[in-house]
This record gives C-alpha cells, structure tokens and sequence, in this order.
C-alpha cells in the first residue's frame, strides 16, 4: 500500500484551476495560475508547485490582488518596450498576454522588452523564459521581492530574493535555462524547511540580532543572504534598479511598505527581455544555434550538467507517468476547493 496518488497534469491542472475558480478569481486568472502552479510540480520543483496555492489565495483574501483583473496592453506602437498593466492582477496572465507582441518586436527590430506594470508575482521565472525560447527567442527575465535579504556586509533586511532567469533556445532539445534567486534560497525553500522541522545549511540567513542561524524561524524573523556574498548582492541591486525604479514600479522595501508583511505574495513589476539570435549574428560566420551546441556538448562532454536538466528529466516522467503526490497533498487540494477563501487566514 502506499499514500500516494497519481494524476495526469492536465487532471491536476483541472484541479487546481477549479480551486481558483472556486475562490473568485476569473477564468483569465485562474487558468494562468493554474499553468505555473502545475509545471513547478510536474518538473519536480515542489517549492514553485501546489505550496503556492495557499499563499496566492491568501494574497486574495488580503485583497491585496484582484481575482478579476484582466491585463491590458497599453498602446505603444512600433517601440521596442511593450507594456502590459497588469490591473493589479497577477503576473503569469500579464505574461501571457504580452508574449505574443514581444516575440514580433524582437523577431522584428532583433531585440525587444515586455513590461509588466502593477503584478502580483508568486511563481518561478523559469515558465517566462522558457516560453520566450519557444519563441526562437533569448531571453532574460527578473523582478523583485519583498525585503528579506540583507546586503553583503549589512544586518537586516533589505533587498528581495530578485530572481534572475535566462534562456537560450535549441532545436530539438530542451532549452538551456537557468532560474536562480540572488539571494542563497528562494524564500520558499526556507518555509519547507520551517515545516519539515530540518536546520538550515550554514550560511543561508541571520537572525534579527544579524547573527548568523540555522534555524528557520530565526531566519525567517531575521534576513536571509545574497548568494556569492558581494557578487549576489550587487546582482540583486541591478534587479531592483532594472525591474523596479527602471520600469516605474516597487522596490523590495516598497513593496514590503505597502503589504506589511511577508505572508502574501509581493506587488510589484516585471522585466522581460527578448533577443533575437539570428539578428543579433547577421552577417557574422556561423550559425549561432549551431555554435551554442558545440558549446554545450563541450559543457556535457566534461562530466558537467546543464541546468534544468534534472527538471526537464522529471517533466519527461511525469508527462509519461504522471504526478505523484502524498495523502496530505491530496486532502489540501480537496480542502481547498471545498472551502475556497475560507481554507487560508
């Protein structure tokens, strides 16, 4: 006997969607909500999967995001930045109606940039990047947090995690793509460590003293790290510069002004950059796809791994075999559609 249930993705993505219509939120909104939701948990990213969905409902309930907003492009014709208003509704809807106009601009003018404005994001950037590359399309995307990260060589929270993805496309492969926060962890990895009752690694947070924890509820009253100290801390400076001031929108201490807390899901912008390969290689020797491979199959043929590797392995499994999930995942799901609103604080 065992505790797990298996789901196709497109029957987990039929509940999750459901627990979204459930809770209020218009179909434009719960269908992109439930896209992110599911590909974190069919690629294995537990952090980035159903665990979202408690927080995002909670986001809600705060009303600190509208279940019924529908993005809007704001007119900007033949520019290179097109910009969607998110209408203080999520950002994965925002995306995915801004895509389309990016991929033209940049396919046309070789380089474009997609701005979200007035978001509520709670997911992974990977689904952003990787949609673009389905573009024919390189990409960088980035946004920032809330406060929680302390600068390199400071004591208390000021930056976000300020999640940082690339992608590059490849033909008959996955894409390479990297996601990362720029602090050590993304937040949530803190949280599953909380509710697991296991110790931090060293080097991943202090506490509200600024001293250095292990203990994820120290951690999470105190400030996690930037990774590579100085190195991450910069990066995540150029994040909130680029996808916060640039654009017209929060920083990480400004949004954690406006929600007062870390428990809802952070309001703020989003970048999106798109190249063109073959634009930017025009009249150069060589073809750049093909000469990204040779690159890559040097990376592979020294032992190393790409990244997304292990992610795109477990997406192979769970589109063959399905998703597996606990007991306790499964009554959580059912609890939530049962009770909607009500199932969060």
């Amino acid at each position: 006997m065992t505790d797990e249930t298996i789901l196709t993705v497109a029957a987990l993505h039929e509940r999750v969607e459901a627990i979204f219509l459930n809770a209020g939120l218009n179909g434009v909104q719960a269908g992109a909500l439930a896209r992110v939701i599911v590909a974190g948990e069919r690629d294995a990213c537990k952090s980035h999967g159903i665990y979202r969905i408690e927080g995002a409902l909670r986001t809600v309930k705060a009303g600190k995001v509208k279940p019924d907003a529908v993005p809007v492009l704001v007119p900007q014709e033949a520019s290179a930045i097109v910009r969607v208003d998110a209408g203080r509704g999520f950002a994965n809807p925002a995306f995915e109606a801004g895509l389309p106009v990016l991929a033209e601009r940049a396919r046309s003018q070789g380089l474009a940039a997609l701005v979200i404005n007035d978001c509520t994001h709670f997911s992974a950037l990977w689904p952003e990047v990787e949609a673009v590359a389905r573009e024919g399309l390189a990409a960088l995307v980035m946004c920032p947090s809330y406060a929680t990260v302390a600068p390199a060589g400071g004591n208390k929270p000021l930056l976000g995690t300020n999640p940082f993805a690339f992608g590059w496309p490849r033909i008959g492969n996955p894409p390479y793509v990297f996601d990362f926060a720029t602090s050590v962890a993304a937040r949530g990895e803190i949280e599953l460590h909380r509710r697991a009752g296991k110790p931090l690694p060293e080097g991943w947070a202090i506490d509200a003293a600024g001293q250095p924890t292990t203990d994820p509820e120290a951690a999470l009253a105190g400030a996690m790290l930037p990774f590579g100290g100085h190195k991450g801390s910069a990066i995540s400076t150029m994040v909130e510069l680029l996808a916060g001031i640039m654009i017209g929108d929060l920083t990480s201490p400004e949004v954690l002004d406006f929600l007062g807390t870390t428990t809802l899901a952070p309001v703020h912008g989003e970048l999106i950059l798109a190249f063109s390969p073959e634009a930017f290689a025009a009249g150069r020797p060589g073809n750049p796809f093909d000469r990204a491979e040779v690159l890559f199959d040097a990376i592979l043929g020294q032992g190393a791994r790409l990244p997304s590797q292990r992610r795109f392995a477990a997406r192979a499994k769970s589109e063959s075999e399905g998703i597996a999930l606990t007991g306790a995942e499964i009554a959580q799901l059912d609890r939530l559609l049962e009770k909607g609103l009500d199932a969060v604080a």
